[in-house]
C-alpha cells in the first residue's frame, strides 16, 4: 500500500507540470482554427448500444451537436431486448438503407441498417448480440473515415471534446495513433436534449465517491503515465483511434471483458515491435460525461468486470512483463498494473483479517495496529484530496464552494468504507477471471440522460 502511494505521488509530480501549462493556455484559442480547417481529419463516431433506451437519444443528440468539421455517427444496436432501436428510429426519422459493409473483421450477423432523414451523417446498424467488442468491430467495418471514436451509449460529449481530443493527432501529423479524454460522472447534473446545463453533485454517497475516484484515476494516474508514453488504458467510454492501426492489430478482442485495455496494450506491443515512434496519449481537458452505477449491486458488477478484464489482459500479454524490449511498458506499466491494480487488493484484504484477528486474539500490539490503520487513512485521504485539489485548480467543473467541501469531506472517509468495498470486489473479480465467459454486463440505468 505504501509503495502504491509513493507511485501515485510520483505520477502526481509528473502530471503537475502538464496541468500547470494547460491552465495557462486559452483552450478556445487552441481549437478555434481546427473547427474551420478543412484538413482536420474526418472521423467516425461509433456508439455500441445494448439496452440503452434510457440514454441513447441524449447521447446521439450530443454527438450531432459536436463542433467538428466532418464526421459520421454510427449507432450499433447489439441485439438489444429493449426499445433502443425504436427510440433512435423515431427520434431521428431513420430510413432503411442497403447494406454495404467492408469485412475487416468477422462479426455477428448484421440484420438491418438505417440512415437519418434529418441528419445524413447519422446511421443505425442492427446486429445479433455478440458483445461490446463485436459491436465496435461491426462499426469499424461500416465506417468510412480514417479515424474513429468509440463512445459508450450512456455518455455525452462536451461540444468541443472531439476537437480537443483530435488536436494532438493533427498537430503530430499522425504520430499520435490513439488518444483518450477525461470521463466525468453525470449523476446529479441537469441535462437537457444532450447538453449538460448544470453541473452538480449527486446525493448518494456511492455516486459521490465515484466522482473522487475518477478524479484520481484520470487527473493523476493516466496523465502521469501518458507523459512518459506508457499509458495502458483509454476508457471505453471515450477514445479516438487511427483506424488503420487498429485494423492492423486485429480490432477489438471479443473473448475478454476488458476489450478497451487489451486493445491499447496490443497497440503498444505493435508499435514497439515495429520500433515505430507513434504514441498513445491522454488529453485531460476533453470531457465525456457518463452515467455511473447508483446501486451497490450494479457497482459491484462493474468493478468485478473491470478486474476480470485487467487480469485477462495481463495474462494474455504476460510476455511483456519485465521485458526490456517494451521499455517503460514492460518495466514499469505492467509491473504497476500487476502488483498495484491487480494484486494489491488481495494483500489489503488479507491485512484486514490479520489486523482484526490480531486484535481479537492478542497477537498484534494495539499500538502497531493503530499506526497501520492511520497509514491506511492518510494514504487514501492524501491521494483523494490531491485529486480534488487538481480538479478545483484546473477545470472548475463544480462551480460552488459547497460542492468542493463535500468532495473533500467524502475523500476523507474513503478508507473507512469505500476502499474496503472496492478491495473485496477486486478480489472477487480476480477469482472470476478464471471463468472464460465474455459478456456485456448490463448496468441498471437510472436514465440520467433520459428526455422522457
Amino acid at each position: 500500500m505504501i509503495s502504491a502511494g509513493v507511485i501515485y505521488i510520483i505520477l502526481f509530480l509528473i502530471a503537475g507540470p502538464r496541468i500547470r501549462k494547460e491552465k495557462k493556455l486559452s483552450r478556445n484559442e487552441q481549437i478555434e482554427e481546427l473547427s474551420i480547417n478543412k484538413d482536420t481529419y474526418p472521423i467516425s463516431i461509433l456508439v455500441p448500444a445494448y439496452n440503452e433506451e434510457a440514454g441513447v437519444v441524449s447521447t446521439v443528440r450530443s454527438l450531432l451537436s459536436l463542433n467538428y468539421p466532418q464526421y459520421e455517427v454510427i449507432v450499433v444496436n447489439d441485439g438489444s431486448t429493449d426499445r433502443t432501436s425504436e427510440k433512435v428510429i423515431s427520434q431521428f426519422q431513420m430510413e432503411p438503407i442497403d447494406l454495404a459493409i467492408r469485412t475487416y473483421f468477422k462479426t455477428g450477423e448484421i440484420t438491418r441498417a438505417y440512415r437519418s432523414a434529418l441528419h445524413p451523417e447519422l446511421f443505425l446498424i442492427e446486429k445479433k448480440n455478440g458483445g461490446k467488442a463485436d459491436a465496435l468491430n461491426a462499426g469499424i467495418n461500416f465506417s468510412r473515415y480514417p479515424y474513429f471514436s468509440a463512445i459508450d451509449g450512456d455518455s455525452i460529449l462536451e461540444e468541443d471534446a472531439l476537437l480537443k481530443t483530435m488536436k494532438p493527432i493533427i498537430d503530430s501529423a499522425g504520430r499520435v495513433t490513439a488518444t483518450g479524454g477525461t470521463v466525468r460522472i453525470a449523476n446529479g447534473c441537469k441535462i437537457n436534449k444532450g447538453v449538460i446545463e448544470r453541473v452538480a453533485l449527486p446525493r448518494k454517497p456511492l455516486e459521490i465517491m465515484q466522482i473522487i475516484e475518477y478524479f484520481r484515476a484520470f487527473l493523476i494516474g493516466r496523465l502521469g503515465f501518458s507523459r512518459v508514453n506508457i499509458l495502458l488504458i483509454i476508457s471505453g467510454a471515450f477514445g479516438v483511434f487511427e483506424k488503420s492501426r487498429v485494423i492492423k492489430v486485429g480490432g477489438y478482442k471479443t473473448d475478454t471483458v476488458g476489450e478497451d485495455m487489451e486493445l491499447i496494450v496490443r497497440l503498444h506491443r505493435s508499435i514497439k515491435d515495429e520500433k515505430s515512434k507513434q504514441r498513445i496519449e491522454y488529453i485531460q481537458d476533453p470531457v465525456c460525461w457518463t452515467e455511473a452505477p447508483s446501486t451497490i449491486a450494479s457497482l459491484r458488477a462493474q468493478r468485478i468486470r473491470w478486474q476480470r478484464g485487467l487480469a485477462e489482459t495481463l495474462w494474455t500479454h504476460r510476455k511483456m512483463l519485465f521485458n526490456p524490449k517494451y521499455r517503460g511498458i514492460g518495466l514499469f506499466s505492467f509491473p504497476y498494473y500487476l502488483f498495484v491494480e491487480l494484486l494489491s487488493a488481495v494483500f489489503e484484504v488479507m491485512g484486514y483479517f490479520i489486523i482484526i484477528g490480531g486484535l481479537v486474539f492478542s497477537f498484534i500490539n494495539p499500538d502497531i495496529a493503530l499506526v497501520m490503520f492511520l497509514v491506511m487513512v492518510l494514504y487514501g485521504s492524501l491521494l483523494s484530496s490531491l485529486a480534488v485539489l487538481l480538479e478545483e485548480w484546473t477545470y472548475h467543473k463544480y462551480p460552488t464552494v459547497g460542492s468542493i467541501v463535500v468532495l473533500y469531506i467524502y475523500a476523507l472517509t474513503e478508507t473507512f468504507w469505500y476502499r474496503i468495498l472496492m478491495n473485496f470486489w477486486r478480489v472477487t473479480g480476480l477469482f472470476y477471471a478464471f471463468k472464460k465467459k465474455s459478456v456485456w454486463g448490463n448496468m441498471e440505468r437510472k436514465g440520467v440522460f433520459s428526455e422522457d
